[in-house]
């Protein structure tokens, strides 16, 4: 299935990080994050998101590139739990690995200063 994004739902989703290749948005409403990559919208928990991290930060890009068998260079991506699986190419890897290495440096850096600004506050 896949998902167009309108003018209306982007406007209630903010922007956590973004990449070319895609973008991750916060929806505060849904308690949910929304990555639109490769072609297709999917909404995750901070579980499943965890989950689809994990997922791919296992993926040993270095030995799929080195490995000179003739096996298709793609990767299934399927999380238990989730709706959603990915078929990516091994750039397309490369690129969704960057995008959650963004989301994560970004909602982290988020919890500190918003831990830094409270424990001042208070």
């Amino acid at each position: 299935m896949v998902t167009t994004l309108t003018e209306t739902q982007t406007g209630i989703w903010e922007d956590v990080f973004s990449t070319k290749a895609g973008t991750v948005y916060q929806c505060d409403a849904e308690t949910c994050w929304y990555i639109n990559f490769a072609g297709k919208v999917a909404k995750f928990d901070y579980r499943c998101l965890q989950k689809l991290k994990k997922a791919v930060y296992h993926i040993d890009i270095e030995a799929k590139l080195l490995d000179s068998s003739k096996d298709p260079d793609v990767e299934i991506i399927f999380i238990c739990a989730c709706d959603h699986t990915y078929i990516l190419t091994l750039l397309q890897i490369i690129e969704l690995k960057e995008l959650l290495q963004g989301t994560f440096v970004m909602l982290q850096l988020n919890n500190i200063l918003h831990d830094k600004l409270y424990r001042t506050a208070v």
